[in-house]
């Protein structure tokens, strides 16, 4: 599969692949996972506790997530070139896999996962 260059992407739909083939690493996907749910945590906490904690959801949940770009998949984060499309695509991955469906996104795409 040839991928674009994630900014080129001017819909979802064209930047989905984009965004798998960027996350073919389970190391990688898993980082992602275990970020965007701990952001969750934070929210509920933060609604919980105090409101402030709030602030600390996005240093967790792409803290997490760059983790596995910048230390596994040695790759950039589609976050610097498309950050709504990412933040929409992590949590369409996060579903996906919650539902069983990824393994489908990537066959449908012909990209082979790591």
């Amino acid at each position: 599969m040839t991928v674009p260059h994630p900014e080129r992407a001017a819909t979802f739909e064209a930047f989905w692949p984009v965004y798998l083939y960027a996350h073919r690493k389970s190391v990688t996907r898993g980082f992602h996972y275990t970020g965007s749910l701990s952001a969750i945590v934070v929210l509920v906490l933060a609604g919980l506790i105090d409101l402030r904690l709030a602030l600390l959801a996005p240093v967790v949940g792409y803290g997490c997530a760059w983790i596995g770009h910048f230390g596994f998949e040695k790759n950039r984060p589609a976050a610097f070139s498309q950050p709504i499309y990412s933040f929409l695509a992590d949590w369409k991955m996060l579903w996906c896999f919650l539902t069983g469906r990824l393994r489908r996104e990537f066959e449908r795409h012909k990209i082979e996962p790591i």
